[in-house]
């Protein structure tokens, strides 16, 4: 916590759609702000439950860190409760449409972008191999990294369906994550937080398979 800033964790319930499946799942929607403002960090099923937690506060912005159904399938409805932008890599767009064929991001995410709440930054991290336009957020001063499907605990994120790759899931988590500090706490787009630290004996076993 830095002064008011604080970052809210809530969990919602839906399905996962892709490549003809379907799976029950739960999402991790996190909410990082103060009193005053918000930024929504992948809007999971539920527009309302999310806009509850919003309450008062202007939201400033609602990030995809990719656009699997399961993470984006309430941002639509949630901009147009909050007046909020929808963000999101372009390289995910052919995600996107599978999802809202009729309905566009408001603004693109980029590598290197930085985005700021509450008077504190949060660096985007173009991470692909989940999704192509997969991104992580790193907040330096908070010592956290938001990183959506990419890292859990345990382990990089699915590979096993369309639009995904090994190779490069592993090549983003070494080149982008492992060179962040031990101590980062990650808070995932799903199941368990963890830290870079706790990762790295699980992470160069995964990085040995992808060389």
């Amino acid at each position: 916590m830095v002064g008011a800033l604080r970052i809210e964790h809530l969990v919602t319930s839906g399905t996962f759609r892709f490549d003809g499946g379907t799976w029950e799942v739960d999402n991790n929607v996190w909410l990082v702000g103060d009193d005053d403002q918000v930024l929504v960090i992948d809007p999971a099923h539920d527009a309302d439950a999310i806009r509850t937690a919003v309450g008062d506060r202007r939201l400033a912005a609602i990030v995809c860190t990719h656009a699997h159904n399961d993470h984006v399938n309430a941002a639509p409805a949630l901009a147009d409760r909050t007046g909020a932008p929808v963000l999101l890599h372009p390289d995910d767009q052919v995600l996107w449409k599978l999802v809202h064929p009729h309905r566009q991001p408001d603004r693109a995410l980029a590598d290197g972008d930085v985005l700021e709440v509450a008077g504190t930054a949060l660096r985007v991290l173009h991470t692909p191999g989940h999704a192509p336009g997969a991104v992580c957020l790193y907040a330096p001063e908070l010592g956290v990294l938001f990183s959506g499907d990419t890292l859990f605990a345990g382990g990089p994120g699915a590979t096993g369906r369309s639009f995904s790759d090994f190779g490069t899931i592993i090549a983003s988590i070494r080149d982008r994550l492992l060179t962040l500090p031990g101590e980062t706490v990650v808070h995932t787009g799903h199941g368990e937080t963890t830290s870079i630290g706790a990762e790295v004996p699980y992470l160069e076993d995964w990085v040995a398979r992808g060389r």
